[in-house]
């Protein structure tokens, strides 16, 4: 473009030599300076414009080692006890360094890890507690031969297991279902639970009821 310009310049001074009348003269002399500052313009833009050259990506040929997933050693045997504000676990370990233990605590669950004991990781965990805890408030204590863990309780009461565990004999209730529905999953379930005379009785109580002898099944059972 820029040479395109110059010739057309180069033209426009020859013709501006043989031109006679002032009105030429005029525009020629004009149309020259417009195409002089297109010229300088153009030598201003590519003397200050520098091309950044793309950087060629360098291979280092460095694989990224993952780590392999730790392997834990479940600890499936500690002992507890409790008043009517925390429980404390006691789990018999020696060698545990506090800096190397890692504790999550949640409201229904605790999951307790010791890393490098003697070359092994040890893990404590319940992933369902008999009732809520106050996580922000609970701990862990590192001694010589155990660790106590200790946890606070959302509510004062004591708890009859340290472990959830579905009570059985509870009577599942439905209000749009049978009323009958719950005595007869109660009586399935102490039939499933119970001695060889509790399963006799029980089994007399069912059929009496199926054959109309009684609509109350735990009638016959009483």
């Amino acid at each position: 473009m820029a040479n395109d310009l110059s010739l057309d310049l180069e033209e426009l001074n020859r013709l501006q030599t043989i031109a006679k009348r002032p009105r030429v003269v005029s525009l020629i002399s004009s149309e020259i300076r417009n195409l002089e500052k297109q010229i300088n313009d153009a030598a201003l833009v590519a003397a200050t414009t520098t091309l950044t050259p793309t950087p060629t990506p360098v291979s280092t040929n460095v694989k990224v080692a993952t780590e392999p997933a730790l392997k834990y050693t479940t600890l499936g045997s500690f002992s507890w006890d409790q008043d009517s504000e925390k429980v404390k676990i006691y789990v018999f370990l020696d060698g545990v360094d506090q800096e190397k233990v890692q504790a999550e605590f949640n409201s229904m669950s605790i999951d307790v890890k010791f890393h490098d004991v003697h070359g092994k990781n040890y893990r404590c965990a319940i992933p369902k507690l008999n009732q809520e805890i106050v996580p922000e408030k609970c701990k862990v204590l590192v001694k010589p031969t155990k660790v106590i863990i200790t946890l606070v309780k959302a509510s004062k009461g004591n708890w009859p297991d340290l472990h959830f565990k579905e009570d059985k004999f509870k009577p599942s209730l439905n209000k749009e279902s049978d009323p009958m529905g719950g005595i007869m999953d109660l009586m399935k379930n102490m039939y499933e639970e119970g001695d060889d005379e509790m399963k006799k009785t029980i089994a007399k109580a069912w059929t009496d009821a199926r054959s109309g002898k009684t609509t109350d099944p735990m009638k016959s059972y009483r």
